[in-house]
């Protein structure tokens, strides 16, 4: 479903969308999240144009998410997101206030935490790059994506640490690099080199650049260190440019490395990528290092984000002795 705007000679909406999208370096994945909330709203009041509609047209779909669709939180969050996008970004509208939303229940739930001797157990059912991928999750606290878009600069081996560019919120922030993992690293990436060096050969050999930097250095894209850390295997078409590149590695080949692991481990906790930045807080506050310190190397903003981890600690329910174990 497409949209004209005002104008016939303009762009359609969804392309205006899309424009203003990679014009503010959004993510691909947050293009394609945003566009689908869009079209959504848009189908929702059809035959209405979005121009057409106010703050209670918005009220009223992101409350029947909640109500009819029975959404996420986070989900109706995001479709709210996606929809001032539209409005205060592409068509320019001050849309005023959208209080009044049946808000989507969001679940109190602690963070699931492995014990140490699980993620021992997980992770000696692993091995190749996604054995190596696990352990960089666990050994540094990066979310899934973090790790799959480091780049070959971004590893510092040098002063033991690992850049994460452009994280959750587009902030960038240091991490730590694990003394065990300096030298399976330092191969995994003279194997990535040898891959780019391999597509140069054949032709290739550019990778995609964050934030248009490829229009503003064009050469930089075939550089070695520019390069993903853990490339996929195969070239592919990349979906803005047209061109055939090397991407990095899909995040549902370690999602479905880990959760094989999970079952070979005999583990009955529903654990996932995200489980170990969970267990790597956890542990770190287990061994006493200080709760800003692990703010900063995760990434939060606010350090009450990172207070829910002193909830699961081996301390509280856990430490306290049972009435019935003094029988």
């Amino acid at each position: 479903m497409v949209y004209h705007s005002a104008s016939t000679n303009k762009p359609k909406l969804l392309d205006r969308v899309r424009e203003t999208l990679r014009m503010l370096h959004y993510s691909y994945r947050t293009e394609e999240s945003y566009l689908a909330w869009i079209k959504r709203y848009i189908l929702f009041h059809l035959p209405r144009h979005p121009q057409e509609l106010g703050p209670e047209h918005v009220r009223d779909f992101l409350s029947s998410l909640a109500t009819k669709d029975g959404v996420a939180a986070s989900s109706q969050n995001q479709a709210l997101a996606a929809i001032l996008f539209l409005y205060q970004q592409v068509l320019g509208i001050d849309f005023g206030d959208v209080t009044g939303i049946v808000r989507a229940k969001r679940p109190e739930k602690l963070p699931l935490v492995l014990s140490v001797e699980e993620v021992r157990k997980i992770l000696d059912n692993m091995s190749g790059v996604t054995g190596l991928m696990a352990r960089v999750l666990y050994g540094t606290g990066l979310r899934l994506m973090e790790c799959l878009r480091l780049r070959v600069q971004d590893i510092d081996f040098e002063r033991n640490q690992i850049l994460v560019r452009a994280g959750k919120g587009q902030k960038d922030r240091v991490t730590m690099l694990p003394a065990s993992l300096k030298e399976p690293l330092r191969k995994q990436i003279a194997t990535a080199l040898a891959l780019h060096r391999q597509d140069l050969a054949e032709g290739y050999g550019e990778t995609i650049l964050p934030f248009a930097l490829d229009r503003k250095y064009p050469a930089a894209s075939k550089e070695p260190r520019w390069q993903f850390v853990f490339p996929a295997s195969h070239r592919s078409i990349d979906p803005r440019s047209g061109k055939e590149r090397r991407h990095h590695l899909d995040p549902t080949t370690l999602q479905k490395a880990v959760r094989q692991a999970v079952q070979k481990a005999g583990i009955t906790k529903p654990a996932s990528c995200h489980t170990f930045r969970h267990s790597f807080a956890t542990h770190l506050l287990e061994a006493g290092y200080d709760i800003r310190t692990i703010q900063e190397l995760l990434g939060h903003a606010n350090v009450e984000t990172t207070m829910i981890y002193t909830h699961v600690i081996q301390k509280g329910g856990a430490g306290v002795k049972s009435p019935l174990d003094r029988l």
